[in-house]
This record gives C-alpha cells, sequence and structure tokens, in this order.
C-alpha cells in the first residue's frame, strides 16, 4: 500500500531489522511553507526526515540578508550537525515547500548512530555519512555556481534540484522567494524567468511554474546539476535503486509510529 504522504530515501535505504529500532519513535509531522525548524546556534531537539516538503538552509548575515546555502528533500535529513558533533547548526532551516517528514528526537538518533554490536553495527551511521558527504558536494558546488554562473543557470539549476524533489512538474513559487533562495535580486530572477519562459521550458503565472520542456532546462543549466546529481547517484546508490519502496510496506510498526 502506498504511503500518501510520500517517503524519505534515506529511511527507505535502512534494511528492515535496522528500521525496525527507529520505526516506533518516528512522528509523521506536517512541515507547513515557511515554517523555521531552527535557527543558527539552536540545540536542536529533533532531526527531519522529509518527504514532500523541501526545506532549504539559509544563512542570516547580521544585516538580515540571507542566501540558500543548500535544499534538503525528500533525498536528505535535516540536522546533520548533530551526529557531526556540532554543538548546534549554522544556519536557519525554513520550509519553502509545504508537505510532510518525519521528525525523530535527537536522543533516539544518536543512540541508533552510536549503536554498536554484530553485523548490524554502523548502517545508520554508513548511510548518514554518505548522505553529508553529498550535501558538503552541494554545498560546495553551489557555492561555485553562485560566483561563476549567470543568474539563468543558477535558476535552471535550482529548479531540476526541486523538481527532482517533487513529484510534478509544477511548483508554487513567487519570484520574490525564489531571489531570496538564490541571494540575487528580483529582477535577475524576473529576466532569468522571462528567458525561460520564451525558450518554451517554462510557464510562470501568479507564482506558480510549470516545466514544460525539463530537457530544456538542462541544457541551459551549467555543469553544477550534473554534478550534484551525479554525486549523489554515486554515493547514495543504494537509496536510488529503493526509492520506489514506499515506507508502509516496512510493517504495522511504522504505521503505529506515524502521528500527525
Amino acid at each position: 500500500m502506498d504511503n500518501p504522504q510520500g517517503i524519505n530515501h534515506l529511511l527507505a535505504a535502512l534494511p528492515p531489522h535496522e528500521f525496525e529500532h527507529i520505526a516506533p519513535h518516528l512522528e509523521l509531522v506536517a512541515m507547513p511553507l515557511g515554517e523555521v525548524l531552527y535557527e543558527s546556534g539552536d540545540q536542536l531537539q529533533y532531526v527531519y526526515f522529509p518527504t514532500t516538503a523541501i526545506v532549504s538552509l539559509h544563512y542570516v548575515t547580521k544585516e538580515g540578508a540571507s542566501s540558500e546555502i543548500v535544499g534538503v528533500g525528500n533525498e536528505g535529513v535535516i540536522g546533520t550537525s548533530l551526529f557531526m558533533g556540532g554543538d548546534g547548526p549554522p544556519s536557519r532551516a525554513i520550509v519553502y515547500t509545504g508537505g510532510y517528514g518525519y521528525r525523530l528526537t535527537a536522543r533516539v538518533l544518536m543512540e541508533e548512530f552510536d549503536r554498536a554490536g554484530g553485523r548490524r553495527a554502523g548502517v545508520m551511521q554508513h548511510v548518514l555519512l554518505r548522505y553529508t558527504q553529498a550535501l558538503i558536494t552541494q554545498i560546495s558546488q553551489t557555492t561555485v555556481c553562485n560566483l561563476h554562473h549567470s543568474v539563468e543557470q543558477q535558476l535552471c539549476r535550482w529548479l531540476l534540484l526541486t523538481l527532482d524533489r517533487v513529484p510534478s512538474n509544477e511548483l508554487t513559487m513567487t519570484q520574490e522567494l525564489i531571489a531570496n533562495i538564490l541571494g540575487v535580486r528580483r529582477e535577475g530572477i524576473t529576466a532569468a524567468a522571462g528567458n525561460l519562459q520564451k525558450a518554451g521550458c517554462i510557464r510562470y503565472r501568479r507564482g506558480h511554474i510549470t516545466v514544460l520542456d525539463r530537457s530544456g532546462l538542462e541544457s541551459r543549466a551549467c555543469e553544477c546539476y550534473a554534478v550534484i546529481k551525479n554525486e549523489f547517484d554515486r554515493l547514495l546508490c543504494d537509496v536510488r535503486n529503493r526509492q520506489a519502496l514506499p515506507l508502509a510496506s516496512y510493517g504495522k510498526s511504522f504505521t503505529a509510529a506515524c502521528r500527525c
């Protein structure tokens, strides 16, 4: 039976006997547009595994300006600083595509991350560290893209990465919000979106973006999208191989764990 709230591919990558350790502790929660999951420096109480929601990690300057460091959707987890040994996250986590996700307490995650004994030791740790390596690649490549590529190329990269995380070619997103995410002027996004619309790649109207020609976006994007995607495919191949498996198929224990 399919799960209408979607799946998270990191959770789906865990072997069933590993998943059973955390299933009773997972809580399915709504993640509405604009919700701030945590601020920079907060003591993390939870980690989040998005399913249909997409979360933007932002750095906010003292003057109040902000720019996205990285986006996280159903391929990842929010709260990597917890198991990487940091005292607190260096960025703000804010939902920019509303949906659902699974919440797990920091205590349970760290118990599972540090769990040792027998052949099962380190599976959760292995999955999370491989994801973190892919996340570092995304952050690094985004920095390069923002410095050296045009606003149109940045927009194409962002649109393609967002499409990879949603089930359709429809996005609800204002130009002002996209400009804030990319850290560029709104006028630049307006011009770039206009060019993509004239080329037949997208249709934009009143905060709604419809991607009409994905291959057209890929041809107009810089190499950064392919670098990021290939790294995720390389490091998380087990996740990709199991991405069609509904989490509900793990059994009643998972269903009982979902509370929203």
